[in-house]
């Protein structure tokens, strides 16, 4: 458990922030300028609140009269970027502060490192140096991991690759303080979701509730809006996975094998609404529901909150769409979402 309550002024800017991080994967999330990486750097040690208290585990390292210093702290922190010893080869950049005696074999097959090991720095890709940079801070042995914007560095593709092996450190228990501006990091590796804005806690909670909330779209931008589902293969052909999720069985490209655990994350610019049951459509997902809600954007747009089944999906539509098929709360709906449609970095 983290329990940050500080405020820390640099120039016009106020970070103020009360908030809890229990066990698992707790995203900081929110644009540039809110005040992210500050709090990192504040629960971490590296700046100093001016007021305040951030507890772990109970154990306070920050408050009046207390003050830990980083190495006393038990945090292991990542930066954007990798910061190796470019003097030193991979194995003992990864040994760099380990406890004597560490075995880095564990970490290296978590993170698929270990044919790495006698590398010198300067040759790795930048997904290679931020995979060793994460085993690094993992063979410290920390109660926390703090991941600071850790693949904010590299391009769409190299993230992608990058992005399961944090899912595998994420599965592995360690509790984990995750900072980005990028929702699709989020949505596959979030357990709890803090959104900050202007240096203030604007929302808090499950990821999957958060990020299917209408009113949240507006504070994140209508096009990084999506729903989270979890799910479970239960069938695959043709290179389409089954997937059985709460709003029912979806199907989709470039999932797991059957019997695979998955997140999916369904953007609301990906879904159309019918108010009659389509036919001779492409499009293989087809649920019913029903419109649960409609928040006006302050453009053009009507974000849709549909309950479909057990859980629900978010639909981004026109103002003038959703006046002339009267998608007001309670209208009955089919929606439409392709298999191809959802992106394969949107698949955990």
């Amino acid at each position: 458990m983290l329990e940050v309550a500080l405020q820390r002024s640099v120039g016009a800017f106020t970070l103020d922030v009360a908030l809890e991080a229990d066990a698992g994967t707790t995203a900081i999330f929110g644009p540039s300028g809110a005040g992210k990486t500050t709090l990192a750097r504040c629960v971490a040690g590296l700046a100093r609140p001016d007021a305040g208290r951030i507890a772990l585990d109970g154990r306070v390292l920050f408050g009046p009269g207390t003050d830990l210093p980083p190495h006393r702290r038990d945090i292991g922190y990542v930066f954007q970027e990798a910061r190796l010893f470019p003097h030193l080869n991979v194995r003992r950049n990864l040994l760099y502060g380990a406890p004597r005696g560490a075995d880095p074999g564990d970490v290296c097959e978590m993170l698929g490192i270990g044919d790495l090991l006698g590398r010198r720095t300067a040759g790795l890709s930048g997904g290679e140096a931020a995979r060793v940079a994460i085993g690094r801070a993992l063979l410290r042995r920390p109660r926390l991991l703090i991941l600071d914007e850790p693949l904010a560095a590299l391009d769409g593709p190299r993230r992608d690759r990058v992005l399961p092996w944090l899912e595998r450190v994420r599965d592995a228990g360690v509790p984990i303080l995750y900072i980005s501006h990028a929702v699709e990091e989020v949505a596959r590796l979030a357990d709890t979701l803090v959104l900050l804005r202007d240096g203030q806690v604007a929302r808090a909670g499950p990821v999957g509730e958060i990020l299917s909330d209408p009113s949240v779209a507006a504070l994140m931008g209508p096009s990084q809006a999506g729903a989270v589902l979890t799910g479970r293969v239960v069938s695959e052909a043709d290179g389409i996975a089954a997937v059985e999720t709460a709003v029912g069985t979806v199907q989709v490209v470039g999932a797991g094998g059957v019997g695979s655990r998955l997140r999916l994350r369904i953007r609301a610019e990906d879904v159309i609404v019918a108010t009659e049951r389509p036919r001779g459509v492409s499009a293989l997902n087809v649920l019913a529901g029903t419109v649960a809600s409609a928040q006006p954007g302050q453009g053009p747009g009507v974000m849709l909150r549909l309950a479909i089944g057990e859980g629900h999906l978010l639909a981004r539509v026109t103002r003038r769409s959703a006046a002339t098929l009267d998608l007001s709360e309670g209208r009955v709906i089919w929606a439409l979402v392709k298999a191809t449609g959802v992106a394969r970095a949107d698949i955990g």
